[in-house]
């Protein structure tokens, strides 16, 4: 069965595996300790870390093992902001960040610091000269990642830490979804990464901190990992981490060019496949191995099951599988279509084959999924002459949507149809819907339930 969720976590490499099982049987002692076992187990320590730095392009000195890239994250962000409390409380942020970096946003809020988000442009990448403008004197940090996790968008990093360096702010970057091809661009301060995204195993992060940026620690004092790390090392697996991130760097060039040209082919041909579809991200500035698409009319958690009967494994940032039923905060700040939302992340080594069967596959899982949706749903009743009232209060996305399309053709031209809808996804869905078929959103109505979403028939 073809696994197409890479950005989630990427199937363990074979030369990780090898070296966890040899450091399972000789990285088992503690690396602190001075007798023949430790001084064993500190020399796959530290060969790992020089691995692992020479890979990010830091000093292994400046390099640290957490417990996952999220602790990578919340660990960077917080001693850098409590590193630079004299000079202020103000954190800036994309609005596209991992969640991990917003989490932390929100705890610093919590402490009575302030976070201003950068938006993004439709493909979900941060202007620069934007980004440059948000940094005041009271900043504190700076946060951009180097790619983004549901569309693959690579941000301007090699700017925006030029121009951190001039304000004198550090900037961190998370580095999780694009380490795997390669150091990341520009002079950052502080990088964060896991090591999962990249072929080696679950329960390993890394943050390097540059000298000369001024940390300190929230966490317990530790003597291990430089103080920014306690607990005791899983040892085996951060030699597996290192030895698979050096053999995915060393792959790396060549399987870009291959991977990105499948879903070159899948970016392309899905409009052409499957009808009333949104191909999202940057075309050209992103990594070579994602690809996400939204299809109009589909449930988002029916599609991903269809798919899965199928055989492919995908991911999706629509509502429709979310225990919060809210569409991913990414797609709502870029201002696309959530509803359907499929995502497609090749691991290395996926067959040419493998991507032309799902492109076989997908336009019949779509139709299933809008064939049991088209039935009747919510009544209309008309208000007046030339408009039309929705009710589709109560029902989830992609109801509201396919209710609209369903009735827009009974107005005439200049005429106007209000949804009535509690679905907050429909806030992005209308609109994007609109944007797509030509008509014209004119307005967002406060409602005693939800909103009154109206919209013009211009054709």
């Amino acid at each position: 069965m073809p696994y197409f969720d890479a950005a989630s976590s990427a199937p363990l490499h074979p030369v990780a595996r090898q070296a966890l099982l040899a450091a399972l049987d000789e990285g088992w002692a503690d690396p602190s300790r001075l007798y023949r076992e430790g001084r064993r187990a500190r020399l796959l320590l530290d060969a790992a870390r020089e691995a692992a730095a020479e890979a990010v392009g830091c000093r292994p000195d400046e390099l640290v093992f957490t417990a996952s890239g999220t602790a990578a994250v919340h660990s960077g962000v917080a001693g850098a902001l409590a590193g630079r409390r004299r000079v202020g409380q103000r954190l800036v942020v994309s609005a596209v960040e991992h969640s991990s970096v917003l989490h932390s946003a929100t705890a610093h809020q919590e402490r009575g610091g302030s976070v201003v988000e950068v938006p993004v442009v439709r493909t979900g990448r941060v202007d620069a000269a934007e980004f440059a403008g948000a940094l005041t004197g009271d900043t504190a940090l700076a946060c951009l990642q180097s790619a983004n996790h549901e569309v693959g968008t690579v941000q301007p990093v090699g700017e925006v830490a030029e121009a951190c360096r001039a304000a004198g702010v550090p900037l961190l970057v998370d580095a999780a979804q694009s380490l795997a091809w390669g150091p990341v661009e520009g002079a950052w301060s502080l990088l964060a990464a896991s090591a999962h995204k990249w072929g080696g195993p679950s329960g390993v992060g890394l943050l390097a901190v540059r000298k000369g940026v001024r940390f300190a620690s929230q966490l317990p004092l530790d003597e291990r990992e430089s103080g920014r790390s306690p607990g005791f090392e899983n040892l085996p697996a951060i030699v597996a981490a290192a030895a698979a991130l050096r053999a995915v760097h060393a792959e790396a060039a060549q399987e870009a060019v291959r991977l990105r040209e499948l879903t070159e082919r899948i970016r392309s041909r899905v409009p052409e496949l499957v009808p009333d579809v949104e191909v999202v991200g940057d075309p050209e500035r992103r990594l070579p191995h994602l690809v996400t698409f939204s299809c109009l009319y589909v449930d988002g958690e029916s599609l991903l099951h269809e798919l899965d009967r199928a055989g492919f494994s995908v991911s999706s940032g629509s509502s429709c599988t979310s225990s919060t039923l809210t569409p991913s905060h990414v797609l709502k700040a870029m201002g696309v279509l959530s509803e359907g939302n499929v995502r497609v992340s090749l691991p290395m080594g996926t067959a040419a084959d493998d991507v032309e069967r799902f492109l076989g596959v997908l336009p019949g899982a779509v139709a299933a999924v809008r064939e049991k949706l088209e039935a009747p749903g919510a009544a209309t009743a008309g208000t007046a002459a030339g408009s039309l009232v929705v009710d589709a209060l109560g029902r989830r996305c992609p109801i509201p949507v396919i209710e609209l399309a369903k009735v827009i053709g009974d107005v005439p031209v200049g005429g106007t149809v209000t949804v009535l809808s509690d679905d907050e996804a429909a806030r992005l869905d209308i609109p994007a819907w609109c944007e797509m078929r030509g008509q014209e959103f004119v307005r967002e109505d406060p409602a005693d339930r939800g909103a009154a979403y109206v919209v013009r028939r211009v054709s």
